[in-house]
């Protein structure tokens, strides 16, 4: 049978998508000065709210949680009033829309806030900071256990600042290179207590923010987002494989609303992975709803969802480019080509 990807999904007894095309989560450095979502942002994803659902931009969730300017937040009143002006838009456009929720671990600057960079080990990276060049990164601090309960329970606060900003779920970023992700490799996590060292222990912070960010909102509104092959700012290592291995079953015990891999480019195959894609490794590991991701036309994404490599497609920067996606999809109208220079506004 051909899987129609314009035809609504049903992610669980309380959500439905209106197809299986989702927005994915676009870092655009738009909120103001006090992270707060601007009405250009309110205009920009109300425009996006024909895909089945849109995956926000990454939103910090709380001070130090944040390593690029201008990014959201979710930890202040005013910033979960900006954000329901947005989830208000989208939804009067017949959207919905889940909040994805960040913490940039190693890779936050002080510049932006008061006190320590965290992260699972004192271990930092070469570089500085995008878009504020003049920003080199700083050797982090590793986080204590009570860090830990409290970055947790921070997450777990943010899930629900997000419901009350009218978000119907929220995703976890645990990939790409961020705090979670930190957690999960070897590169990035030399800890010798019960969050490192072993798949199990190094599945851990991931586990404990998941069922935090459950009990608080519900699995059915939870999703997390996963970079398995060594990404962004860390080298691949062989033992990571181990730890996803231990991990993606765990996750899908808890029954969440999806999972998301995370890569620019899901052709990327990774030697730690036995040789793997993102896709084809979360797929072999994990039976629940699959999020495929990584330089898809919405052909070759439609070939993939009929081959069973996952269930929904989350589309990135064509939708910068074409706000009007899902339409002109479905009306067989030539996509307008993405370019860098569409990031310097919102359209």
């Amino acid at each position: 049978m051909t899987t129609d990807l314009l035809s609504p999904f049903k992610l669980n007894d309380t959500l439905e998508l209106q197809n299986r095309v989702l927005m994915a989560p676009l870092t655009r450095c738009m909120a103001d000065d006090n992270l707060v979502p601007t009405q250009d942002m309110v205009e920009y994803y109300a425009r996006r709210a024909q895909t089945g659902l849109i995956i926000s931009e990454a939103t910090i969730i709380r001070p130090d949680a944040q390593g690029y300017p201008n990014t959201p937040g979710l930890f202040t009143s005013e910033q979960i009033q900006g954000w329901k002006k947005v989830t208000d838009a989208v939804h009067a456009n017949g959207g919905k829309m889940f909040a994805q929720l960040w913490h940039v671990g190693r890779v936050a600057h002080p510049h932006f806030f008061d006190g320590d960079v965290l992260a699972p080990s004192a271990i930092g990276v070469e570089g500085s900071v995008p878009r504020m060049r003049e920003l080199t990164y700083i050797t982090p601090k590793a986080a204590t256990t009570d860090d830990i309960k409290s970055l947790v329970a921070d997450f777990a606060k943010a899930a629900e600042n997000a419901m009350e900003a009218g978000f119907d779920g929220v995703e976890i970023h645990g990939a790409n290179g961020y705090l979670i992700d930190q957690f999960l490799h070897y590169a990035a996590n030399v800890r010798e207590d019960e969050y490192g060292q072993t798949p199990e222990n190094m599945s851990r912070f991931a586990l404990e923010v998941t069922d935090a960010v459950i009990s608080a909102v519900g699995n059915e509104r939870t999703a997390l987002r996963l970079t398995p092959g060594a990404y962004f700012n860390m080298s691949e290592d062989s033992r990571d494989k181990a730890v996803f291995d231990y991990l993606l079953p765990e996750l899908e015990k808890r029954d969440l609303a999806y999972l998301h891999g995370g890569i620019f480019d899901d052709s990327t195959r990774f030697d730690s992975l036995e040789g793997k894609t993102t896709s084809e490794f979360l797929r072999a590991g994990y039976q629940g709803t699959l999020v495929g991701v990584g330089s898809y036309s919405f052909e070759t994404a439609k070939e993939a969802i009929n081959d069973a490599k996952f269930d929904l497609i989350a589309i990135g920067r064509p939708l910068i480019a074409n706000p009007d996606y899902i339409s002109k999809v479905a009306n067989n109208e030539e996509l307008v080509a993405y370019n860098d220079e569409m990031l310097a506004k919102l359209v």
